[in-house]
Order: structure tokens, then sequence, then C-alpha cells
């Protein structure tokens, strides 16, 4: 390469890279193509791109732990759901009640239920 090309393409090399950017390199060598040669290509030293290559596998791990979801985590998550949603009923009901002329009645319940 000549030294006119070397700093034409050194200055298409981004100082810092961007995620995205990370991703598209790490997915070049996930596809095969070679380790040094990218290195060479990018200006990027080999065993950063493999430290690119291994948080992103990380990353991607994680991920489909959490979709598959842990059942208790997910039970748990219904549970929270299910009794927001009982909670709202309950404020709605008392609501209605109170309208209704029933709101000593409720305060009485709601009083003698916590005793």
């Amino acid at each position: 390469m000549e030294k006119n090309d070397e700093r034409a393409a050194a200055r298409e090399l981004p100082e810092r890279w961007s995620p995205q950017r990370k991703t598209e390199v790490v997915l070049r060598l996930i596809k095969g193509e070679d380790l040094g040669e990218l290195s060479r290509e990018i200006q990027v030293p080999a065993h950063e791109i493999e430290e690119w290559r291994r948080v992103f596998l990380e990353g991607a791990t994680q991920s489909l732990r959490r979709r598959g979801g842990d059942p208790i985590e997910q039970e748990l998550r219904r549970t929270q759901a299910k009794l927001g949603e009982t909670m709202m009923r309950l404020e709605l009901a008392s609501d209605l009640l109170e309208k209704r002329g029933y709101a000593e009645e409720l305060k009485r319940l709601l009083r003698d239920g916590k005793s």
C-alpha cells in the first residue's frame, strides 16, 4: 500500500468504535474472516477484537437465558401482575361503595379487618 493510500485508510478509521461498528466487526469474524487480516484491515490489535467477540457472545448468552426465563421468576411476575389487578379492583370497589353511601360501613370493615 502506498503512503497516500495508508493515510486515506487511517482517516476513514474511527478513533473510538461504536457498539454497532464493533458488532459488524465481530459478525465478520464469526462468519469466518481471518482474525489477523481483519486486525490489519481495521488497525485494531487482534486481542482487542477477541475481547469484543467475547463480550458480544457473553451478552448474547445472557439475553438467551432471559428469554427462556427462570420459571420461578415467571411465576413471581405473574403473581405480581395478579396482585396489582386485584388491588386495582379493590380500590374501584371501595370507591363505588363510598359513592353509594356505604363509606362508614366500609371504614368499619377495613378497621375490623386490620385488628
